[in-house]
């Protein structure tokens, strides 16, 4: 056991140079506080963005047509028209891990109200795209399964190009013109926010995609089906559901390659990880290069300390005090420089981040198991950076020592 007169010296020795004892621990200080503010800001950053791919649909998948070899050249997926409302409809009959599912066709288009107009974006879809996408109308409601079926002029609007058409009027039931087609605004989007690239989700305007297919495209294929998958977990079984009912459909063979392609939120959300994690890696490493720097200071000073000490020292084994009390000493003067470093480190770090996040409007989510865990590491180095120079001072001969000057 450490005894609490083997303490007591080691408090006392650093305390008599408190100002060196400050500055010893800066390499920890320094090495702590990156670790803590890269930590907040690389996980809160993290969230955010996971936070963004939520909005797209938790189980969604996309399929979307997917470039094909004509004559051995191979065509962009934009050249390529795979997708037919017949394909979805099969999807939604075949494939049992499909919960729901959505058609759906883009197009950008000027919108007129008045004498106000806006370039937005426009997507017809289904009755059941507020599932797929769980995104429900704040105002209003949604178009109902007869008004896709009898390709019905009635529209939705986000946020955004409510504010930017309607100002701060109530849209419901006006009339907006879509390439001078008019659509009655049956409801107002709740907000989606930007999307992951910055794309804003809430400039749109939404409508049966029968309707756009015949009054605004005129074309008789998708540009993508979105589906949702009944959980998380079934995401890749529903993916090769999908797959097999499109290659028979499409009556493509074995060893071709298929006319469409599948994205879905799993797969970003891994890419996600992945690139995180990398990054995440190499910042801490860097990080630890501060420590590492820190903790050959904290050696060093503590070489300097046995030089200086050395008759101190010779006094203490002179007087009964054992090899391992001088080792003990010393090793809890580095561990406390080190650990004072630490805790420095931690405190500097929670405030820095919060000015980072408050400064730079940078998203940040402090964690206590890295704040734990730079404490302990810092404990750590000093462990081990210490024991050299304790090791030293233990091993001294005391008649030797008691002769230094």
């Amino acid at each position: 056991m450490i005894r609490v007169e083997v303490v007591q010296t080691a408090l006392t020795a650093l305390a008599r140079n408190r100002l060196r004892s400050v500055l010893t621990t800066l390499g920890i200080v320094i090495g702590v506080f990156a670790l803590i503010t890269i930590v907040a800001v690389g996980e809160g950053t993290q969230k955010m963005v996971a936070d963004q791919l939520k909005t797209l649909g938790a189980n969604r998948i996309m399929v979307i047509p997917g470039s094909k070899a004509f004559s051995g050249a191979h065509a962009s997926s934009a050249d390529v028209n795979s997708l037919t409302p017949d394909d979805a409809k099969a999807i939604s009959q075949e494939c049992p891990d499909v919960l729901y599912l959505a058609p759906t066709v883009r197009a950008a288009a000027p919108i007129v109200f008045g004498n106000l107009n806006w370039s937005t974006s426009i997507q017809g879809v289904n009755h059941l795209f507020p599932e797929v996408r769980d995104w429900q109308p704040e105002r209003g409601r949604f178009f109902s399964e007869s008004d896709v079926n009898q390709a019905n002029k009635v529209c939705l609007v986000g946020r955004t190009t409510a504010t930017r058409l309607f100002g701060t009027d109530d849209p419901i039931g006006k009339i907006l013109r879509v390439k001078k087609m008019p659509f009655r605004v049956v409801g107002v989007m709740s907000s989606k926010g930007l999307m992951p690239w910055g794309a804003d989700q809430d400039d749109v305007v939404i409508a049966p995609y029968t309707t756009v297919m015949k009054r605004i495209t005129g074309t008789t294929y998708l540009s993508m089906i979105q589906v949702a998958a009944r959980s998380w977990e079934v995401i890749d079984s529903a993916q090769e559901q999908i797959t097999s009912v499109l290659r028979r459909r499409h009556r493509i063979q074995p060893g071709e390659d298929d006319d469409f392609a599948m994205r879905s939120q799993k797969d970003a959300q891994q890419m996600m990880d992945q690139t995180y994690g990398t990054i995440f890696l190499f910042l801490v490493s860097v990080a630890s290069i501060s420590l590492l720097v820190g903790g050959i200071g904290i050696m060093n000073i503590m070489l300097v300390s046995v030089t200086e000490r050395i008759r101190e020292i010779g006094i203490r084994l002179a007087v009964g005090a054992r090899g391992r009390d001088i080792l003990m000493q010393f090793l809890l003067e580095a561990v406390f420089l080190s650990m004072l470093g630490g805790l420095l480190g931690v405190l500097l770090g929670v405030g820095g981040a919060q000015i980072i996040a408050k400064t730079l409007r940078w998203p940040i989510l402090i964690n206590t198991a890295s704040a734990v865990i730079g404490c302990l590491f810092s404990g750590l180095v000093g462990v081990v950076f210490g024991f050299v120079p304790a090791w030293r001072a233990s091993q001294l001969d005391p008649i030797q020592a008691l002769k230094q000057d």
